[in-house]
């Protein structure tokens, strides 16, 4: 064989080895960047929220938790928070559980869908959710879906616009500004829920129940699941039927169910109360920003246009001839006054912006003064729903438990733990 031979053979041998490598990078980078965008989804206004072509079997329904969001945080500084503050913050965060809430309630995809404290233990689907902006004009949340089993089914970050027509056209009409933010997160749930089987569902609403009783009762019930290293839970056994523990564990946990219900009761009162001023303090927050916006643009222009007057008659100054500066000098001191004129207007527009950024920080106070915490009176103690509703919470948990050692006489004296 001589060597133009065995070249062209070495070349047909590449070529295709070529194309293989070259659909592979392609095939890479095209899952790379889909990995990428569902990481992070910019939700367009138009977004609906989804709904089955056929109502869902009850014993297919799972029920969902969602815990109070995490306010995130609110810049330090006064003049980058413009009027933000953490009490805020702490009201969105119990505001948003609701309104995802009523979205999911309203798909006919799931069971129950409850808010409930930060790290409450026995959801069937836990929703998590993190604010990591919110100023009336943009809305960003980090949002975390797991099942009983400790496996996430997703974390994203949705983001999403509103102008003030958006304000204007859904003002008075009860709806919520952001609504296609949480239609978008209720369709991302109900597409990871449509893709389990029936015995996977069944699987999970058992895990649920178990972490339940191990919380409950972790002596009675340690052994019945087992956490892998990546602390997810499976099932190793199963309580035996007619347990008499597992009636009583049921029925505790009824009970549970109900005071979790008396907290959404109050949390369903303070969404409502806080609707209407929640919704004027970012209509008229994000009206500041762009008046404030509009009159900073101007005072710019202004500042510009004054000092090329002035650098213009100071070049005439020095660049023309005697005469030049003769025939010029009314003109150069028009220029010089008009200039100086106009970057004094320039720095007034830059204090009335100062103006509008104090209406928005006082629009903010007014705001937080209107959404202070709510006391309630539950089981004939005095809570308080704010970031320490999950301290009151733990404490009912441990009612519980002292419930359940006193009508089984099992002594349960040690604190709930995840199954091992």
């Amino acid at each position: 064989m001589n060597t133009g031979d065995t070249n062209r053979e070495s070349a047909s041998v590449r070529r295709p080895v070529a194309r293989l490598a070259g659909c592979l990078l392609s095939s890479l980078l095209l899952l790379w960047l889909a990995a990428c965008s569902t990481t992070h989804q910019n939700v367009k206004p138009d977004v609906q929220a989804q709904r089955p072509d056929t109502e869902v079997a009850e014993d297919h329904l799972l029920d969902v938790w969602i815990a109070l969001f995490s306010p995130g945080e609110v810049p330090e500084d006064q003049d980058d928070a413009n009027g933000l503050s953490l009490e805020i913050r702490q009201a969105e965060s119990r505001y948003m559980p609701v309104q995802l809430r009523e979205t999911l309630e309203q798909t006919g995809y799931w069971g129950a869908v409850r808010v409930v404290p930060q790290n409450t233990v026995g959801a069937e689907v836990l929703v998590r959710g993190t604010i990591l902006e919110s100023d009336g004009e943009k809305l960003e949340v980090r949002i975390t879906a797991l099942d009983a089993s400790g496996k996430q089914w997703f974390e994203r970050t949705y983001a999403a616009q509103a102008t003030l027509k958006d304000y204007q056209q859904t003002e008075g009409g009860g709806r919520e500004v952001f609504q296609a933010l949480y239609n978008a997160i209720a369709n991302d749930l109900a597409q990871y829920r449509n893709s389990l089987s029936a015995e996977r569902i069944v699987s999970l609403r058992r895990i649920a129940g178990l972490r339940f009783a191990d919380d409950l009762a972790p002596d009675a019930f340690n052994g019945y699941l087992r956490k892998n290293d990546a602390g997810e839970f499976s099932i190793r056994r199963l309580p035996a039927k007619g347990d008499p523990m597992v009636a009583r564990v049921n029925a505790i946990r009824e009970r549970d169910f109900m005071l979790v219900d008396t907290l959404n009761g109050h949390f369903d009162n303070f969404h409502a109360d806080m609707q209407e001023p929640y919704f004027q303090w970012r209509k008229s927050r994000l009206d500041e920003l762009e008046a404030m916006r509009k009159i900073q643009h101007e005072a710019l222009n202004r500042k510009l246009l004054g000092a090329a007057a002035i650098l213009g008659a100071i070049a005439i100054e020095a660049l023309g001839g005697d005469s030049t500066r003769r025939s010029t000098s009314s003109l150069r001191n028009v220029m010089i006054v008009g200039g100086a004129y106009a970057v004094k207007t320039g720095f007034d527009k830059s204090s009335e912006a100062t103006i509008h950024e104090d209406a928005i920080k006082e629009l903010g106070a007014s705001f937080a003064s209107e959404s202070q915490p709510m006391v309630v009176e539950v089981e004939g103690e005095t809570h308080q729903l704010t970031g320490s509703a999950e301290a009151q919470y733990a404490e009912w948990r441990a009612l519980l438990r002292q419930i359940y050692a006193s009508e089984t006489g099992f002594d349960n004296s040690a604190q709930g733990h995840d199954a091992e």
